[in-house]
């Protein structure tokens, strides 16, 4: 007993030693925290020194690793009781969600409640991880008396950076610029980051919009652990404009309808404890402003759908700010003061969890356990239908469920509910393999926000899109029934036999979407010569639709016997299946040596970049080449395409922007004269506006009809109360349209006659005379969900979103809205895909 006793002693005498051998921050670094930028490997190496100084009190843990090959961790901290229990307390939080396998029930009272702080998810709004380390020596400081308490019912887990890659793309530029002595002048070029600044990941992305989505890599990893752990609170750090004051909960309006009162509730205590310390220290702040709680994919809104309390905290600064900068008023916002601001939330957080754990708890269990017993929404059962045609959009949107932890089945029987694609309730039956996803699951909440048809909004003025209807997304048949279908046990993935090819004439790959594309792709990089069919066709009992991909022998003798194993395992890699066809003679259609069957060419593809485009539409085209399409792809920035090599460009796709070019005459003759010789473009967005006001181009922007009576406008007499209120007639914030679709055009292969878009502006445009075609158009009453501004109503109908022009021997392609927008509209990828590869071959 003895012996054990002077163990015990020694122990805590070494552990109080290390406690007191600590180093700061400022120790640690050698500078004050704020008085220069900290490279985020400095912020790792301080974390992962204190994790080694305080064993008993940091565990810390690295969950990935970014696209620039940058550690992500996450640290967590509390009492040794904790730490040395972490993975029970972790089990028992998944117990309280109804989220693990195990029948053992959780533990409910005196349970920690797990508190996730998440810092710099944008790159250049760098003061959060700043914030971080002060954040982390205040939680292990010996001297802190007041954490100590709060860490005995809380677990504190630290993100020290969610964006690596776009923070030290902006430290290392500003690092690199600075003088001895910052500026404070606003004109000073430290203020002003080039493109593509640092606010985004390697390939341009806003992380902060990437929750739900999960199309990168650092979301991916950072969300299979959060989904490990399911917080009780969540916060997510960030920077605004300059000459703002500091943003923190309760949000704005619109609040999405299934926020609980509960979390209305936390979200108003947070706020006040919070401004008591901002109070006391006589700095400015606002709530209830500006940012709202509807758009499912940000770091405050997913946490809220997943359970807990999540918040959006704002301080001004950004790439703007620099070390300090002037603001208008004539004083100097420092990052000293930018980091103690973040660095007080942060505690004042923590402080109001410890003492309202037991209720966090408490609401987040029962926010679970209504979840499985009574469902979230009006819809109780969503079922998809299993269409062959759809399996490559069905295995992406699978993909999707799997990643955010929602539970799907099989089933068969009828009902009756709401059908996405005619927009009405109607009777629908569906067999054994359609998908039935029930809403009494514990992901119950997300699952209501993510498939709901309409988005009900109490408040029209938004801070991002406001639909996005899964169904939509990846343009699939489905309807929401009030039934309570249950969803059975078996597998909905269609499943996949290897290719194994024989000696016969050709093989034939359906044109269905993105796998199919990467497979032709990756095909022509091999050197292998394809065909397309631009008519159906029918062959051994198979039909075969427009667009369809066909390997033969003729013209690929050079492959010899090895033509037939090269395809098999492109195929096999990419689950595409091949149908052999034993002659070119069909059984309807057009025979494969038609001039209806025409040659596929592998494309040489090149991007417009840098300076006047939009670096996240730039972005988006770059991360499917390379991670989705896995194609080739060259990007060249705007400001020097008249160096380019044209000779060697056969697809030239540009992004949404602003092209100085296209007034520089002697470029834009370059430009012109290399599409009449066949070169081939893709406008998006505001590149098709541009376009469309040259001389040559037949496209024109379509006016609003101006019908108002000109004697009395009364609409001139507006309250200036009400000024950014009567904006919103003129708004519309991203909104889903049904677009009608000519699927005979190669811009249209492999849809339906419909295609759901998301509008995000009012650009709509004249159908086209003779020398165009309107592929994509849109008719009245075609919006089918989300906020649309009365005064755009009248002019978002009986006008073209995608066509076609034909310039000499080339071809310029007008895709008017974002067909990859952020990379989660699934459905949209097909059709840049034929962009780039069928239109104009």
């Amino acid at each position: 007993m003895r012996n054990k006793l002077l163990v015990a002693i020694l122990f805590l005498a070494t552990t109080i030693t290390l406690h007191a051998q600590v180093k700061s921050p400022e120790e640690f670094l050698g500078y004050k925290v704020g008085t220069r930028y900290t490279p985020h490997w400095k912020i790792v190496s301080y974390f992962q020194y204190v994790a080694s100084a305080v064993p008993s009190m940091v565990k810390l843990q690295q969950y990935g690793e970014t696209n620039e090959g940058r550690p992500l961790l996450v640290a967590f901290v509390s009492n040794e009781q904790h730490i040395q229990q972490l993975e029970s307390i972790r089990l028992n939080n998944l117990r309280l969600a109804n989220m693990t396998k195990d029948k053992m029930a959780p533990v409910e009272n005196g349970a920690p409640a797990i508190v996730w702080l998440s810092y710099n998810v944008h790159g250049n709004e760098t003061s959060s991880s700043e914030a971080a380390m002060l954040t982390l020596f205040a939680l292990v400081d010996p001297q802190n008396t007041k954490t100590k308490e709060w860490l005995k019912n809380t677990v504190v887990a630290l993100d020290p950076c969610i964006n690596p890659d776009g923070r030290d793309r902006y430290v290392n530029w500003f690092n690199s610029i600075v003088g001895a002595q910052y500026n404070p002048r606003l004109d000073a070029r430290e203020h002003h980051e080039p493109w593509p600044g640092g606010r985004t990941n390697h390939y341009n992305f806003d992380l902060n919009r990437d929750w739900a989505w999960q199309t990168q890599k650092e979301t991916q990893q950072r969300l299979n652990l959060y989904n490990q752990w399911l917080p009780e609170v969540h916060v997510d750090y960030h920077e605004m404009g300059i000459n703002e004051a500091y943003y923190f909960a309760p949000a704005a309006q619109p609040y999405h309808e299934v926020i609980t009162a509960w979390q209305r509730e936390f979200q108003q205590m947070i706020g006040k404890n919070n401004a008591r310390y901002f109070d006391a220290n006589g700095w400015l702040f606002f709530t209830k402003e500006v940012y709202d709680l509807f758009y499912p994919s940000y770091g405050d809104t997913y946490p809220i759908y997943n359970g807990a309390v999540g918040m959006t905290y704002e301080q001004a600064g950004g790439g703007a700010a620099g070390l300090g900068v002037l603001k208008e008023e004539g004083d100097t916002l420092t990052l000293v003061d930018r980091v103690m601001h973040h660095f007080t939330t942060g505690l004042s957080t923590i402080e109001m969890s410890s003492q309202q754990a037991d209720r966090l708890i408490k609401e987040f269990r029962k926010f679970y356990n209504d979840a499985v017993s009574t469902g979230t929404g009006e819809y109780k059962t969503f079922v998809i239908k299993n269409n062959p045609a759809d399996a490559e959009r069905i295995n992406a949107l699978l993909d999707l469920l799997d990643k955010n932890k929602i539970q799907y089945g099989t089933g068969s029987g009828s009902s009756r509910g709401f059908s996405y694609t005619s927009g009405k309730e109607e009777s629908f039956s569906f067999s054994s393999g359609d998908i039935i996803v029930s809403d009494l699951q514990p992901k119950s909440t997300l699952l209501k926000v993510l498939f709901e048809p309409k988005s009900k909004l109490v408040d029209s003025a938004t801070y991002d899109i406001t639909a996005w209807a899964l169904p939509y997304v990846y343009g699939l048949t489905a309807y929401a029934t009030k039934d309570k279908i249950a969803a059975g046990p078996g597998n909905v993935r269609p499943t996949f036999t290897n290719n194994n090819p024989a000696d016969v004439y050709g093989y034939v790959i359906k044109w269905q979407g993105v796998e199919s594309a990467r497979a032709a792709g990756q095909l022509l990089q091999q050197g292998i010569r394809l065909r397309f069919t631009e008519e159906p066709f029918e062959e051994g009992g198979e039909t075969f639709d427009r667009g369809s991909v066909l390997i033969l022998k003729d013209g690929n003798s050079a492959f010899g016997n090895a033509l037939w194993k090269t395809a098999a395992d492109i195929c096999n890699a990419n689950q595409v299946k091949l149908y052999a066809v034993t002659s070119g003679f069909v059984d309807k259609g057009h025979d494969f040596g038609s001039d209806k069957v025409t040659p596929l060419k592998a494309p040489k593809v090149v991007l417009l970049t840098g300076e006047g485009t939009s670096s996240n539409a730039a972005g988006e085209v770059w991360h499917f080449f390379e991670q989705q399409l896995k194609f080739p792809i060259t990007l060249i920035n705007a400001g020097d395409i008249s160096r380019a090599d044209w000779d060697n460009i056969d697809v030239l796709i540009m992004p949404d922007g602003n092209y100085r070019f296209l007034s520089e005459k002697n470029t834009a003759d370059q430009f012109r004269d290399w599409i009449s010789h066949g070169g081939r473009v893709v406008a998006l967005e505001r590149a098709v506006a541009q376009l469309s006001r040259l001389d040559w181009i037949s496209l024109k922007m379509k006016k609003s009809d101006d019908s108002s009576d000109k004697k009395e406008d009364y609409d001139l007499l507006k309250k200036y109360a009400n000024r950014e209120r009567d904006q919103l007639v003129d708004f519309i914030p991203g909104s889903v349209f049904k677009v009608e679709l000519d699927n005979t055009h190669p811009l249209g292969f492999g849809y339906p006659n419909y295609y759901y878009t998301l509008k995000m502006d009012d650009n709509i445009y004249q159908f086209m005379k003779d020398d165009g075609w309107n592929v994509g158009v849109i008719k009245k009453e075609d919006a089918i969900s989300g906020y649309v501004g009365s005064k755009l109503k009248a002019k978002l109908k009986d006008g073209l979103l995608f066509g076609t022009q034909r310039v000499g021997r080339g071809t310029v392609v007008f895709l008017s809205d974002d067909v990859v927008f952020r990379e989660f509209w699934e459905n949209g990828k097909l059709m840049l895909c034929n962009a780039v590869f069928l239109v104009g071959q």
